[in-house]
């Protein structure tokens, strides 16, 4: 990597704080502070000290030279990156004039949400049932949705006696969620076997430190090829749980609180998934 300047790393210390400041997911941070560095290396091969010399003609080359690296939704990732870094360039007058206005985002297609059939998910369930936490977590994403990071970060304090609390993250607000007989049930066993700890995060490793997320997306990783189950991911838990929800008749405004939606428009893309298979009872399905 070439040294860089201060006239180019500054602006992206600011631009990080600013986004830390404004409560953006931790993960978008991240995202956007990578996708800057990127250019910021570039740039610094190029010959430029300062953002100020930067041209539309740069950042297009800049794009071009990872177009063969990376898939076109990465790069359209990529370039939402330098769009809000440029506003915040622009706004803290480090630029007179926005050069990333031009960029145009590549055509690509959205795959449609990876959802596990009542054979897969029973597969899942059969494969992991002699391992008591990977049971729990299993479970517990499959009959509640919640997301990975919110499962790693669930704390004892936050099971009650039918329900979970999800506490406030970042941009995402605090929500309770119903705990049906299956997930409790594995809940309860894990929880009788649970290496003896101070530590409060409810799952931990046999060491009694919690269990990162990396950790449970390779524990399941091994679990999904060992149930034959391909093309899968641990987020596809919770579009398997939102999908079934749907079609069992929950409303579409009580699936988008329970999973956590911001916004309800989230969920309704699952509805051309349901289209004619939802039925006439509204009720949450145990999976």
């Amino acid at each position: 990597m070439s040294p860089e300047t201060p006239g180019l790393t500054d602006p992206l210390n600011k631009f990080v704080n600013n986004l830390k400041a404004k409560k953006r997911a931790s993960a978008t941070i991240l995202a956007y502070k990578k996708d800057i560095a990127q250019l910021i290396e570039f740039l610094t091969k190029e010959g430029k000290t300062s953002f100020s010399q930067v041209t539309t003609d740069d950042l297009k080359n800049f794009l071009k030279k990872l177009a063969g690296k990376f898939t076109p939704k990465s790069i359209s990732r990529k370039i939402n990156a330098l769009k809000t870094f440029y506003r915040f360039l622009l706004a803290e007058k480090i630029i007179s004039e926005d050069v990333s206005l031009p960029l145009v985002h590549p055509k690509y297609e959205n795959k449609q949400p990876r959802i596990l059939s009542r054979l897969e998910y029973r597969a899942l369930r059969d494969a992991c049932r002699e391992d008591p936490r990977t049971s729990a977590i299993t479970e517990i994403l499959l009959q509640t949705g919640i997301r990975i990071s919110e499962i790693a970060n669930l704390r004892l304090e936050d099971i009650k006696e039918k329900s979970l609390y999800i506490k406030p993250f970042e941009s995402h607000e605090g929500r309770e969620i119903p705990l049906n007989k299956a997930a409790k049930s594995a809940l309860n066993h894990y929880l009788a076997v649970r290496p003896k700890t101070k530590e409060t995060t409810v799952f931990i490793t046999k060491n009694g430190r919690p269990l990162l997320i990396r950790n449970i997306r390779s524990t399941l990783g091994r679990y999904f090829k060992e149930a034959g189950i391909k093309d899968v991911c641990v987020n596809d838990l919770r579009h398997t749980f939102i999908y079934y929800q749907l079609i069992s008749g929950a409303p579409l405004s009580l699936v988008s609180k329970l999973v956590g939606h911001k916004r309800e428009t989230s969920t309704k893309k699952y509805l051309e998934l349901v289209k004619g298979q939802i039925k006439e009872k509204i009720k949450l399905e145990e999976l």
